[in-house]
């Protein structure tokens, strides 16, 4: 009779002792809370997905920015931060035209500087163009005898010179970088001006920039200065250094960093696979 009991007893003080080790532990994961497709933070979730991916995929010929968020689901993990689960449509950087969906997530943890992205994607816009664009880039600064030089671009009536425009999209990629790093929760970027730019001429296969760039932060609306260093060859990761004048420090990107802060597997075309 006493075994009987105490096998009783068990699962009892097993229930009892539950919520005591909840209390002393991380709480279990909220259910996941579905937003509006209009909300302010699922499209800054989108965005910093995107600066990620610009920054991995370091092509200033296949840049992407949001064009609607389709679907947008939070889910909050307490004393760890917040998950957004993310379908969004994109548009080429330049044209404006639909270039394919992405699937994301995007991870703002409580104790890591950046939030850790994974995204997926399909690319209608032809890869092998992509990589003959780059490639003439990257073939015409490399032959430069004068460094490029250039300001305000674009100018103030939005208006890029057509000589300067491969130039301000590797800005483009370069400054998502710093976007993804800097971006939190409640905090978003987009690049409003290159205020001057300054090829180096190089001696090895690699191309040198020196930007002056000018963020624009939402929603606080401020425009934030920064000094960023871009040195880029076609299919290599980029090399990003930059100084921010608000953060009175210099910090730098890491050659095929990413796989712990996130990483693009899928970036594909409908015919072929492109990572």
């Amino acid at each position: 009779m006493q075994r009987q009991s105490e096998a009783r007893l068990g699962p009892l003080l097993l229930l009892l002792l539950l919520p005591l080790a909840w209390g002393k532990g991380p709480s279990p994961p909220r259910a996941a809370e579905e937003l509006q497709v209009s909300n302010r933070l699922a499209g800054q979730a989108a965005r910093v997905a995107l600066h990620y991916l610009n920054y991995r995929l370091g092509s200033p010929s296949a840049l992407r920015a949001l064009g609607q968020v389709r679907k947008a689901t939070l889910k909050t993990i307490p004393g760890i931060g917040h998950k957004y689960y993310l379908q969004f449509t994109t548009e080429d950087y330049k044209s404006s035209l639909n270039v394919g969906t992405c699937l994301a997530t995007v991870f703002y943890l409580k104790r890591k500087p950046r939030p850790a992205v994974n995204i997926n994607c399909t690319y209608t816009k032809d890869q092998k163009q992509i990589r003959e664009d780059d490639y003439s880039f990257y073939k015409k600064m490399r032959q430069q005898t004068k460094p490029i030089i250039g300001n305000d671009i674009p100018d103030s009536y939005g208006n890029i010179e057509p000589a300067l425009e491969p130039a301000w999209a590797l800005a483009v990629a370069g400054s998502s970088y710093l976007m993804w790093e800097k971006s939190t929760e409640n905090l978003g970027y987009f690049m409003a001006q290159v205020k001057n730019v300054k090829q180096w001429i190089t001696k090895d296969d690699s191309i040198d920039f020196d930007y002056s760039v000018v963020l624009h932060e939402i929603p606080t609306q401020e425009m934030i200065s920064c000094h960023l260093r871009v040195i880029w060859t076609p299919g290599h990761p980029l090399k990003v250094k930059y100084f921010c004048l608000s953060e009175n420090q210099w910090s730098e990107s890491e050659e095929g960093s990413g796989t712990e802060s996130g990483s693009t597997n899928g970036i594909f075309n409908e015919k072929e696979a492109h990572f």
